[in-house]
């Protein structure tokens, strides 16, 4: 594993080595497409207490604003700020006889990150990079609408609320959230193409406990993380 290592590291160098001509800095625009992935273990205890079997998919969008700098053989840093909008629906499903129902969730959120990045040149102004680092995400809303369809006369009716601020129980969630990326890119001039996920560090779940019908702690922890796929095209505006 030591070899494998230092082969890896030597290699970077080697490569680093031929990046001294990066540009040193740019500021940049990016907009793209992005998953945020609310998971939750489940109370039932024939499951295992750290298995994150109730997943919610929010797709939408992310747009911000980078600053890219480089310092020595291709390694840099690049800090923003982005926002990040995602929604979802579950299907109409059966609640008795004649009530069916659904619930949408729409979710806001801003974040500052820092990523770590290598990049190097693969032919004339086109590169490749590799990044990590961490992200600080904080909720500016997330909106909870449950629908109930009377399939009978088809009259719906709806209740909404906010998970930020919500009395039910393992659906109270906490505004604030860290998360650590793993991604990559690729640059061309002045345009780039980057991707990655991002994996939930804490639990957003303000109730740190299951609790049961009568509201009583079942002893059960609750288990939960904010994850996130994106996908972000850009340009730098300003660049040397």
């Amino acid at each position: 594993m030591k070899k494998v290592f230092l082969t890896m590291l030597m290699a970077l160098v080697a490569m680093g080595a031929m990046a001294k001509d990066l540009p040193k800095a740019g500021f940049g625009l990016q907009i793209g497409w992005a998953q945020p992935t609310f998971r939750l273990n489940s109370p039932n205890t024939s499951y295992p207490k750290d298995s994150l079997v109730n997943t919610i998919h929010l797709n939408g969008f992310k747009v911000g604003l980078l600053y890219d700098v480089s310092y020595v053989a291709g390694f840099g840093s690049t800090v923003g700020l982005n926002y990040t909008f995602g929604g979802g629906h579950t299907n109409w499903t059966k609640k008795d006889v004649s009530h069916s129902v659904r619930t949408q969730t729409l979710f806001n959120e801003v974040e500052l990150f820092v990523d770590w990045q290598y990049k190097f040149e693969v032919a004339k102004e086109t590169y490749l990079m590799l990044t990590t680092g961490p992200t600080l995400q904080c909720g500016l809303s997330l909106d909870i609408n449950k629908y109930e369809r009377n399939d009978l006369t088809d009259d719906v009716m709806y209740n909404k609320y906010s998970a930020y601020k919500t009395d039910v129980e393992n659906e109270h969630l906490t505004r604030l959230n860290i998360t650590w990326g793993i991604g990559a890119g690729f640059q061309y001039k002045q345009y780039f193409l980057r991707g990655g996920y991002d994996f939930g560090l804490i639990n957003p779940y303000a109730n740190k406990q299951f609790v049961d019908a009568l509201d009583q702690p079942t002893g059960r922890y609750t288990r939960g993380r904010l994850d996130q796929w994106s996908i972000r095209i850009g340009m730098y505006i300003w660049y040397k």
